[in-house]
């Protein structure tokens, strides 16, 4: 292998991935759907007339929050009478109308559980003669965190935990978390009706399902109690749960507690949501950006679900096929993935997501000359560590071996985060303050 091309290469992966990221900074995206003329606000092909409105308020959750609350302030600027938008901690910006709350993520806390009572508090407020900008992207279910009457903060806490651990869906986890809450699930429109609403939204969720994105707090809600049943029984989960989590979903199938709000429902009326990015518009860009560095590219038509390692499996037999029979294209070749796979945790190690797609990948491409893959969440963060993801190439297992790690017993523990910070291979982004999912890129030459 020719270790100046390897390095170059890892180098455009990460440059590729960057310009993913530029497409999907949520200031770019709300300066491109948002415009202000006089008094009228134009949001797409909407318009709201502000001087019809006593108060404006800027109510939100998610990673994505602090940007895209600064662009609303750069907007709006002192028509906005207050704001609460609740971010995880170490996603914030400076900002002068709108105050930023910090809070627990994945795994919601105390600061998370008084900023959701809060943002409740302000939405019940409001009356017929407010508007309401509502600021959702992902990462806002964990953040906030409202539990339902009879529930506590630690019965969610250690639902959240074991639904993660499990390797459930982020769908089948929201289905839960909006029929464990005070504030998701459609509760925060029925709270701030008769308000106009009109929310931003940032996917992180495949298929942009408005009703999965921080589990939707504005949006009528197609699941129901018996469903979350379902959930808890295909994953095994019914012993573990807390009593009260159990006793409350099943009061909820007896009818003995209302459902979450349908659709139908008046509380809906004058909720309006625009989507203003997805990881596909992030995938757009990454493949515009390997195409000026010379690579054929090929972005998946579909996104990446299902067990991480099976993901990984399928890139690198993808580069193995590239470069034994030049299908589905000739090297040099970029293939783009967004997505979000899953980790069912079988051993107690660090990482995420991300970092073991990139360890599974490099048992799987080990020693193929001049493939690399890289693998990161564009929110930054990957799992609980500080890392986005993880690079991997044809000599990472050999490299590994040579410092006496065992790839396969890294990836058996899902320890990830150690076995590619010995190698130096860990990729740090910092918090991005945007989140559309996960990026997989693989470069062929």
């Amino acid at each position: 292998m020719n270790p100046e091309i390897l390095e170059r290469m890892r180098q455009e992966a990460q440059d590729i991935f960057y310009a993913g990221l530029a497409a999907v900074d949520p200031e770019t995206c709300i300066q491109r759907c948002c415009s202000i003329q006089g008094p009228i606000l134009k949001i797409e092909d909407r318009t709201y007339d502000l001087d019809r409105f006593t108060k404006i308020l800027v109510l939100g959750a998610g990673k994505a929050g602090a940007s895209m609350a600064r662009a609303v302030e750069s907007l709006l600027r002192d028509r906005i009478t207050a704001g609460l938008v609740i971010v995880k901690y170490g996603h914030v910006r400076p900002l002068n109308h709108i105050t930023l709350a910090e809070a627990g993520h994945p795994v919601p806390d105390e600061n998370g559980l008084q900023a959701a009572e809060k943002l409740l508090n302000l939405a019940g407020e409001a009356d017929e003669k407010t508007l309401i900008l509502c600021l959702i992207s992902g990462g806002g279910s964990a953040l906030m965190t409202l539990p339902a009457p009879g529930l506590s903060l630690r019965d969610k806490q250690e639902t959240t935990q074991l639904l993660l651990d499990c390797g459930a869906s982020i769908h089948e986890i929201n289905t839960i978390r909006k029929h464990l809450s005070g504030i998701k699930g459609g509760r925060l429109a029925r709270a701030a009706a008769p308000a106009v609403l009109a929310c931003l939204v940032l996917s992180d969720v495949v298929g942009d399902n408005l009703d999965i994105i921080a589990s939707g707090p504005a949006v009528a809600d197609p699941g129901t109690f018996g469903q979350c049943l379902d959930i808890i029984r295909a994953r095994g989960l019914g012993p573990k749960l807390p009593p009260a989590v159990l006793r409350h979903l099943g009061n909820g199938v007896r009818g003995q507690i209302p459902e979450t709000p349908k659709n139908g429902d008046p509380a809906f009326e004058k909720v309006s949501h625009f989507l203003i990015a997805n990881d596909f518009l992030a995938l757009q860009a990454a493949g515009k950006k390997a195409e000026t560095l010379g690579y054929h590219t090929l972005i998946l038509p579909y996104p990446i679900e299902g067990e991480t390692r099976d993901a990984a499996t399928l890139h690198a037999a993808l580069a193995k096929q590239i470069l034994s029979e030049g299908r589905p294209m000739k090297p040099p070749a970029c293939i783009l993935s967004g997505g979000e796979t899953t980790v069912t945790l079988r051993g107690k190690g660090k990482g995420g997501r991300n970092q073991e797609f990139a360890l599974a990948s490099a048992l799987e491409i080990k020693g193929l000359e001049h493939v690399v893959v890289l693998s990161a969440g564009t929110d930054g963060t990957d799992g609980t560590t500080d890392a986005a993801g993880a690079l991997a190439d044809g000599t990472t297992a050999e490299r590994a071996s040579r410092l006496g790690l065992a790839p396969e017993h890294f990836l058996s523990e899902n320890n990830a985060y150690p076995f590619f910070e010995a190698l130096s291979d860990l990729f740090k982004t910092g918090p991005t303050l945007t989140n559309v999912m996960d990026l997989h890129i693989l470069l062929v030459r």
